[in-house]
């Protein structure tokens, strides 16, 4: 199995590994899944029906992180 190192700033470092334990994730499996999981994603979204509320919704790629309020606040945190 290869290994890829790569830099990131300290505040980086700290959020990727916040993020990894919030989703009770690897380092490594939490960048496969954010990085890998683009290119195999549109093929694999579907409709499915909501267990809490009935209402049909689009499913996420298998293996992806459910969407939650907290993740699309700290999506959005950046933006401007």
């Amino acid at each position: 199995m290869q290994t890829l190192t790569f830099k990131v700033s300290e505040d980086e470092a700290r959020r990727i590994r916040a993020l990894a334990r919030k989703q009770k994730l690897s380092l490594s499996d939490l960048i496969r899944r954010k990085t890998l999981s683009v290119d195999s994603a549109p093929g694999q979204i579907r409709r499915v029906k909501c267990e809490t509320t009935g209402a049909l919704i689009f499913s996420g790629p298998p293996g992806a992180a459910p969407l939650t309020t907290a993740t699309v606040r700290e999506m959005l945190a950046d933006f401007p």
